[in-house]
């Protein structure tokens, strides 16, 4: 089993990570022992927990969450999954001026 995790940090910012063991990598985190980011911004608490058989599973579904907007992964921690497609889409273009 994996796991993909958000965490949200003391400073309203967000932590998106992979594990194998989801209480001894929170843990480690809240101890200051993770990863750089997350140690200058404790304390932390897990908002979103998704399990996975595949470490390649949890590791992908990772790298796809953290290229996702501060919007988007609010819409996914707190279960609205009708509006992530539309929060995928980018804004329309601004046309270039006709002179």
């Amino acid at each position: 089993m994996a796991w993909l995790c958000i965490l949200e940090c003391a400073d309203g910012s967000f932590y998106v990570g992979s594990t194998i063991d989801l209480e001894r990598r929170l843990a480690q985190h809240q101890r200051g022992e993770g990863a750089a980011y997350t140690r200058r911004r404790r304390p932390l608490r897990l908002v979103y927990q998704q399990q996975f058989d595949r470490v390649d599973e949890a590791f992908a579904r990772e790298k796809q969450v953290q290229n996702w907007g501060r919007r988007k992964r609010i819409a996914l921690i707190n279960g609205e999954f009708a509006l992530l497609p539309s929060l995928a889409k980018k804004p329309p273009r601004a046309s270039p001026p006709v002179e």
